[in-house]
Formats: C-alpha cells, structure tokens, sequence
C-alpha cells in the first residue's frame, strides 16, 4: 500500500529519485535536519537538469544558477528510511523558472516536506544572466506540473 501512495503522491513529479536517510543526517533533535532536505532537494534538481539536457540542444554556454530555495517542512523523517524526492517545473518566464520539489516518506506514506528553488538561465562566460534558450524552453515545458 505503501508504494501506491507515494506514487499518488508523486505522480505529477515527472523526475523522482530514491534517497536513503542515513543516521547522520539526524540533528541533536533526533530528527533530519533542516539542511538535509535542501539536500535532497539539491540531488532531485541535478537529476532534473541531467533530464532536460537530454535532446534540449546546444544550450549556447547558458547554464542554470540557483537565485533562491524554500523548504515547508511537513513531517520529522528519522532514520531509518528512504525518501522519494520527485521535481518538476512550475513557472517558466523568460530568464528563470520554478523547480519545485516534494520529498515523500516511504516510511509513513506522507509528504515529508515541499520546495521550490528559483533557477536563473546564466551566461557563465559574460558572468551575467541571460535568456533561456530555446531548446531548452521547450524540455522545461514538458517537465511542467499540474499546480495542487
């Protein structure tokens, strides 16, 4: 039952990755760490990117830059047990988009906690923001989700 309910959890998370919770991620609090789920988030974000840079095309020396992240925290996760991270695109505008993230408990069944990180297209070589590319606008498109 379990596994059903991560997967209606996440079924409009296009890009989902399996993390274990290791005893280290754990605070003084006996739970993970606030840090921790930025983490996860982070590991969920590169898979996402690996994803949309498959058939996106020459990205014309224009990479991603995180501008900002949020977290809402939902439920304490402890050790043991394994989160599905899923991400999806949001809001895509000319210069950045929205990836937005949810961290699934396998342990409970439930949303353990969701995110959003603002990512700027950034010219690295002009050190300066610059705009989406075009090929890379329409793989972003297909990673869209459904707002909840």
């Amino acid at each position: 039952m379990t596994e059903d309910r991560i997967a209606e959890l996440l079924a409009d998370y296009p890009v989902q990755i399996e993390i274990p919770v290791a005893w280290g991620d754990m605070d003084a609090m006996g739970h993970v760490n606030n840090t921790v789920y930025f983490r996860y988030f982070e590991t969920a974000r590169i898979r996402c990117f690996e994803e949309l840079a498959e058939g996106a095309g020459d990205s014309e020396g224009v990479g991603p830059i995180v501008h900002s992240a949020s977290c809402r925290f939902r439920i304490p996760l402890t050790y043991p047990d394994t989160v599905t991270v899923g991400a999806r695109i949001g809001d895509i505008q000319a210069d950045r988009y929205v990836m937005q993230h949810r961290a699934v408990s396998h342990r409970h069944g439930a949303v353990a906690a969701e995110g959003e990180t603002l990512v700027v297209a950034f010219d690295y070589a002009a050190g300066a923001k610059a705009l989406i590319p075009s090929g890379l606008r329409d793989r972003l498109a297909q990673f869209r989700g459904q707002p909840d």
